[in-house]
């Protein structure tokens, strides 16, 4: 699997760690009808994932406290989805010769 950021090419557990680490910036919070959520955009096709942190909203420190946790599960989403989504299309590319 390639970072689709900067190209580094990983297993997807070192992948899941590199994100994490060189690119968490991609994470971010948004609150929303009084709901606080994470998200996260596959750089690839736009995609964007969002997840409600039920702790975020009671806790104003809950994203402070836990932002590395949170980035985490939010790069985890991502590298399930490079995964499901455009590591198929890359298999069905090169059967298909394109």
């Amino acid at each position: 699997m390639n970072c689709p950021w900067c190209g580094l090419e990983a297993g997807p557990r070192a992948l899941h760690a590199h994100l994490g680490e060189a690119h968490a910036g991609a994470v971010g919070t948004t609150e929303r009808n009084g709901k606080v959520l994470y998200e996260v955009t596959c750089p690839e096709c736009g995609a964007r994932y969002e997840h409600v942190m039920r702790k975020g909203a009671r806790d104003p420190e809950f994203t402070a406290e836990f932002g590395s946790a949170i980035t985490m599960v939010a790069m985890d989403m991502l590298v399930h989805h490079l995964m499901g989504e455009h590591q198929q299309q890359a298999g069905e590319q090169q059967r298909t010769g394109d």
